[in-house]
């Protein structure tokens, strides 16, 4: 019996997003597809807005798991940004597809059903379907192995942990020796039954500690009526014989007291669960607003206007960096306007500068801290195993042909020194972009050839590398709402032995927010960028011996991109964040 599915398609409101392409679909269920079919009769403008066709199918598809959609030019091939696309069955029920992705080139593309119905069912589907699904490459594979991944082990303490070293997050897990007076956890503590005690462990270097002070005293909003609450955790770490990095004691407020108990994994199942997802959505707040909005998104911003301000095309710095800036401006405009405005998505956090003050108060963002080699050093990681942000992330920096460049302009110290238009840009960086912070350590002047590689070579992996670690995994890590709660809906529990599974849900954000916070991270997870780190679209330098350098620079990449590969193959967990293949050239979505 035929089945006939009403489809409109929804482009954005914004200029040039429709498409004189012709689209085609298909409409795959768990029963079957449809055929691949144009959308329209004859010539179809896909203008803003929406627009509805009808696919007939020679049998119900049964329920929808995802659709492919293709774009057509015959000559001129434009580029298309389609907001969503809409398919209601024969019985009524409705499907929607988020797509808010630009569509370029005759490519087939493939969009999963928003109510996050997961394909690897589908995949066990009739041989008629795998026919269908064969074209697994253009799926975003992170999408089918990680988000699945996370929804199955997120409550486990070795996954928690291994989010601290591989996670979205990197940035906050340090080695300790010494606990801090605020978090009493007693030396003497025993893990579990191996007879480890706390003290013996520091002493072997073994604890790690990730502590959220930054965010003790933020004021939170109210969102749909109801106060929301951010916690301001310290967090213990054991690695353990394994090389697992296991959460060993929660402390959900600074300062301790009678009010503010320490968590153990020996509490009850949902005392200690609760703990950990207060803890994961103080993280998720402080990666979004400091180590991804402010360390690279605004950051890019400041090193992108001085560049055009101050240094003309031709100096060897601007023609380093440019390409480090595309869509840069565009897209924090649009985060200012859509994200971070009185009416953005991002709502729990009532006044945004207090925290980028804070953050600018107690130093945490220094120079130190945006080089990774320095940072890798100063949190004590360097002989961490299992650590892939830090090997991948340190390779990229260390191949990074700065030195090679900027040596061949400047064979002097004094030539650095003498160079007004070069001093013009890193005072202005230091001015504007720190607020003339000197305990920032970022420099007001370059005194040395040295001094300026370091910088420049800052710039290009804050843009690139360093961006694609903490923007490129958010769908993977957070798609799973309560791994990374965007608000609690309760306070930190003051006392232990009250939670349950009702109370744990309870504190959890509600439909909207989660839908809101699901969105946003699905689009920023998504390629947005048609230039990568190995990719040089602009021929800028006219020397020999710089087009040299870029072409061995693009070989290193290559070879960096196998190495990591090859190893990822042997993981249970792929970190794929930093693969020169996939890291996008400049901070664009």
């Amino acid at each position: 019996m035929k089945a006939e599915y009403q489809v409109t398609v929804y482009t954005q409101d914004m200029a040039y997003a429709g498409t004189k392409d012709d689209v085609y679909i298909t409409l795959v269920g768990k029963r079957g597809s449809s055929q691949h079919g144009k959308l329209g009769r004859n010539k179809f403008f896909f203008h803003r807005g929406d627009s509805t066709f009808t696919v007939t199918c020679s049998a119900d598809l049964g329920e929808l798991l995802l659709i492919h959609l293709e774009k057509r030019g015959l000559v001129i091939k434009d580029s298309w940004l389609p907001a969503k696309v809409e398919v209601r069955s024969s019985n009524g029920k409705l499907y929607v597809f988020p797509i808010y992705h630009w569509l370029k080139g005759n490519k087939k593309h493939f969009f999963r059903e928003g109510a996050g119905l997961f394909i690897s069912h589908a995949l066990c589907c009739p041989h008629t379907r795998k026919k269908e699904l064969k074209n697994q490459k253009n799926l975003y594979r992170s999408e089918f192995v990680l988000s699945d991944y996370v929804m199955k082990h997120w409550r486990e303490d070795a996954f928690f942990g291994y989010q601290f070293l591989n996670g979205v997050n990197p940035m906050m897990i340090r080695r300790c020796k010494t606990l801090p007076s605020k978090f009493p956890v007693p030396s003497n503590m025993i893990f579990g039954k191996s007879w480890l005690t706390l003290r013996t462990e520091m002493m072997k270097g073994n604890i790690y500690l990730s502590d959220y002070n930054i965010l003790d005293g933020v004021e939170t909003n109210t969102i749909n009526g109801r106060k929301q609450f951010l916690a301001a955790p310290l967090v213990l770490f054991h690695k353990n014989k394994y090389n697992e990095m296991m959460p060993i004691a929660i402390q959900l407020k600074q300062k301790p007291g009678r009010d503010n108990p320490i968590f153990f994994p020996t509490d009850s199942e949902y005392d200690w669960l609760l703990a950990k997802t207060f803890v994961k959505s103080a993280d998720f707040n402080l990666h979004e607003l400091n180590f991804h909005l402010l360390r690279t998104h605004l950051l890019a911003e400041v090193f992108a206007v001085s560049l055009q301000r101050n240094l003309p095309r031709v100096h060897p710095v601007f023609k380093l960096l440019i390409r480090h800036t595309r869509y840069t401006l565009q897209i924090n405009f649009l985060a200012r306007n859509l994200l971070i405005s009185k009416i953005g998505t991002v709502t729990l956090v009532r006044e945004l500068q207090k925290i980028f003050f804070s953050i600018c108060g107690v130093s945490s963002m220094t120079y130190r801290s945006l080089c990774i080699p320095d940072d890798i050093a100063d949190r004590g990681l360097e002989d961490v195993p299992d650590f892939y942000y830090r090997d991948d992330g340190l390779k990229l920096w260390n191949i990074m042909f700065v030195h090679d460049i900027l040596s061949f302009y400047y064979k002097y110290d004094w030539m650095v020194q003498n160079d007004a238009e070069l001093q013009n840009w890193i005072q202005e960086i230091f001015e504007n972009g720190f607020l003339r912070r000197s305990e920032t350590g970022i420099p007001q002047k370059f005194t040395t050839v040295a001094e300026l590689v370091k910088f420049v070579t800052m710039v290009m992996f804050t843009c690139s590398a360093q961006h694609a670690a903490v923007n490129t995994g958010q769908y993977d890590l957070y798609g799973w709402m309560p791994n990374g709660p965007s608000t609690m809906q309760e306070p930190p529990p003051t006392q232990k032995g009250k939670a349950d599974e009702a109370s744990f849900l309870s504190t959890l954000p509600d439909v909207q927010t989660t839908v809101n916070i699901m969105a946003t991270v699905w689009l920023l997870s998504m390629e947005a960028s048609d230039q990568y780190l190995h990719e040089f679209v602009e021929d800028h330098f006219i020397e020999d011996f710089p087009n040299h350098k870029v072409t061995m620079f693009q070989r290193e990449l290559k070879k960096l991109s196998k190495e990591i590969q090859k190893r990822n193959r042997d993981l249970e967990l792929p970190y794929t964040y930093l693969d020169p293949k996939l890291v996008e050239n400049s901070v664009a979505i």
